[in-house]
Order: structure tokens, then sequence, then C-alpha cells
């Protein structure tokens, strides 16, 4: 084939910036790339010239080199110049999954941080607002966070160009990395900040206001978005996460289920005729009715009277364990009235089927 101008082989001007010569190498990538032309080996030739000219191009020090010194050879059998195929791996990862391996670093994220809060019980149900005070890496207020010193900017890194990485030909590849002289940046600083030494961060202390939403329970996390340490170099803040310590409550414990328990006593009369018995509500008090022969350890449910749902609306219940209370000491007139309960109750044993299931089994294990 004829030399080739390598503008003319992307479609592009002399004065086309990098962006656009990249944008017309990846269209023409995808149009030409072998595995969406498979057989055509016209497509195949056009690809591997696409990719060569963006090589060039895309390097400044190469582009200028080229500039320099106009055409160049053009493409024998086995590829340009009768040498083999050179590809740019990221260029190729990039056509297809849209992010090219060599491209320059985005700037990068601060870390999430973590801080405690201390509620009580009555500030975790009705939420909050609460003060809490972060020491975090932020922006130098001396250089603004751009590490350079007052007077002085960033400038284009002399290795790279500003793009950030580091081309090395390997046989038939051209393996690109981020650039060791600028970590992929683009820029690097040649008079460093005093205050943060370069790194546009320093360690500050800062004060936020947080609302704690109602229903939260111990142990968890409120995210305030944007709170966190600050990137290096104008990179975009991590986010705060504030984890609360609710104070127990002598009354409501807290289940992981978003609902509360109460523990409620209730004297043998009221187990063994029912009744209504007053109990505790987050508001108040309410009246539960309680069936007659109540067992120990029977559970009823208030719906609705619980905390707010920190997830979707409405509120969670309230689960009484009713908890039969025996007296440790009884009045003669108590012990005489338990004397002919206890003669009404003797012609039945509370354990007589316990001690029947009991035998039978040992009967059956005897048997084996």
């Amino acid at each position: 084939m004829a030399d080739r101008d390598l503008y003319s082989v992307l479609g592009v001007s002399r004065k086309a910036s990098a962006d656009e010569i990249k944008k017309a190498y990846r269209k023409l990538a995808r149009q030409y790339h072998p595995d969406r032309n498979p057989g055509d080996e016209q497509a195949e030739e056009r690809f591997k010239e696409v990719q060569e000219a963006y090589d060039t191009l895309s390097d400044p020090e190469k582009r200028q080199q080229y500039d320099a010194g106009g055409m160049f050879s053009g493409f024998g059998p086995r590829g340009f110049g009768g040498g083999g195929f050179t590809s740019d791996l990221g260029d190729i990862f990039s056509t297809f999954f849209g992010r090219r391996a060599g491209s320059q670093e985005a700037p990068m994220r601060g870390r999430d941080l973590e801080t405690e809060v201390r509620l009580s019980f009555e500030q975790a149900m009705g939420g909050a607002e609460v003060r809490v005070t972060v020491p975090k890496q932020a922006a130098c207020a001396t250089c603004g966070g751009s590490g350079a010193k007052p007077g002085t900017s960033p400038t284009v890194c002399p290795r790279c160009g500003g793009r950030g990485i580091d081309s090395e030909s390997q046989g038939f590849f051209s393996i690109s990395q981020p650039c060791p002289r600028c970590g992929g940046r683009g820029e690097v600083v040649e008079s460093p900040c005093e205050t943060c030494a370069g790194s546009g961060l320093t360690m500050q202390r800062k004060r936020y206001r947080v609302k704690v939403p109602p229903g939260v329970r111990d142990g968890s996390r409120i995210r305030v978005a944007g709170k966190g340490e600050d990137g290096p170099r104008g990179g975009p803040p991590g986010d705060l996460y504030v984890i609360t310590r609710v104070s127990p409550s002598p009354v409501f414990k807290q289940r992981a289920d978003g609902n509360l328990e109460v523990v409620t006593p209730i004297s043998i009369a009221e187990a063994i005729e029912g009744g209504t018995i007053e109990v505790p509500t987050l508001s108040g008090t309410k009246r539960i009715r309680i069936p007659a022969g109540t067992q120990h350890g029977t559970v009823q449910r208030l719906r609705g009277e619980g905390p707010p749902k920190t997830v979707g609306r409405g509120r969670g219940d309230i689960l009484y364990r009713l908890e039969i209370e025996v007296p440790r000491e009884l009045t003669r007139d108590q012990q005489a009235a338990l004397g002919e309960f206890a003669s009404a109750m003797n012609d039945r044993d509370p354990r007589e089927q316990l001690l029947r299931d009991a035998s039978a089994r040992e009967g059956k294990v005897g048997r084996r």
C-alpha cells in the first residue's frame, strides 16, 4: 500500500485535539474490529491502520516526532512496514468495555469515616439532632487543596505530558500503566505547600449537626454524605457514618426486628381468671385483655404502638411478655385460701401426662 497520512487514517485534521483523536479512534476501532467483522481481511487491515495511527498520535512525544517527519512507511504483508501487528491493549479494552486502561486517573476519593454518638432511649424513639466532632483530613487552607505553594500551581507532568500514563513497547504490544512520575494524575507539584507538604490535606477537627431519625436502635449506622475525608488534590470527599449507642430503658427492650418488648408481671389469680390489665406504651398507658388460663411466658401484642420504622412507613409493635408472679411469702389467710384451692385441684396431677409419656418412652427403649 502507498504511504498514508496518520491524520487521514483517523479522519481528523492536523490541528485535532487529543479528545478529538480519541473519539475518532474509538469510532473506527468499533467499526473495523475483527470480532465484528469475522473473515473480512480488509476490515482487519483497516483496524491495524487505525490502531497504529492512534498509537502514534495519542502520545504527545510520538505525535511531535511524526509532525516533524510528515509521512510514515505503508503497510507490509505483516503489518506496518512489514513488522508485526502492534496493539495498545488499553485501547482495545476501552472499545468494548468503555474504559481505557491508559487513561488519566480520576481524582482519588477521600476515606469514609466513622464516629459514635450516645442517645437516650427517648431520643432514639423520637429522633434528635446531635452534634459530632470529627478529626479528619481536609483541604489545606494555605493552598486550597492544590498541594502547591501559594503563588504557584501544579504543572503538567514532564514525563507523560499530562496523559497520566506511561507506555512501553514490548514485542507486538504497547503496554500502558500509570505514570510513575505523577502517579497517574497528569500533573506534578514542583513547589510543595509548606503547610501540607504537597499533599493538599491537613488534619482538622470538623463539627457537624446530624439528624437522627426516630426509631434507631443501638448500633444503627447513619450515613452523612460528603462529610468524610476530602480527596487528595481536589478529589471528592468520602462519607461519614454515625453509629448510634442507645442507653437501655428500664421498661422497654429493643428487639432486632424493630419492635419493643415489655416484661409484664401478672398475678396467679389474673392468670387463672383472666381480666384486663393496664400496660405502658411510648405515649402513656393502654389496657389489654388477659384471657383466662394464661400461661407463663404468653406474649400479647399491641400493633402500631412501637417505634417509628426506619425503613418504610408506619410504626412497629409492642410485645408484652406475661410472667406469672409467685409471692415469696403468704399471710395466714392466703395460706388457708391456697390450701382450699389445692384441695379442690388435687383430683388432677399436672405432671401426670409428663410421667406417662416418659414411662412409655422408657418401655420402647427397653424393647430395642
